[in-house]
């Protein structure tokens, strides 16, 4: 077995463990319950499958243009998965949709209760 035979057998399995991993994040979006957890699922689960998919496109193609261009993709992904779900997560907090009783500690309790300073 040549080094490209292992390089291209290598690419797909992060192909098919990647697709898994992004497959594992939609069926939790569809079945958790509550938004802290479908969070979880679409955070975590989708960028490690995004970065296995891309290592393995950089694999298969070997070219450093295509690692060039694939980088700041998973650097952007990196960045906004985490802010978009902190996003989504404070916003379901202040309407009320996650089951405070099951919070361990409730850090954003006092900036909800106490009123914004007036005139700045």
């Amino acid at each position: 077995m040549d080094v490209d035979a292992l390089l291209d057998a290598a690419a797909m399995v992060l192909v098919l463990i990647g697709a898994l991993l992004c497959l594992i994040a939609a069926i939790g979006l569809l079945r958790l319950r509550d938004v802290p957890t479908r969070l979880h699922a679409a955070t975590k689960p989708q960028v490690l499958g995004l970065m296995l998919i891309c290592t393995a496109i950089a694999l298969s193609l070997r070219s450093w243009e295509v690692v060039a261009f694939l980088v700041p993709v998973v650097l952007i992904q990196l960045a906004t998965a985490p802010l978009s779900a902190h996003m989504v997560g404070r916003q379901a907090y202040r309407n009320g949709t996650i089951d405070e009783r099951a919070l361990v500690a409730d850090e954003l309790r006092e900036s909800r209760e106490t009123p914004p300073a007036a005139g700045g």
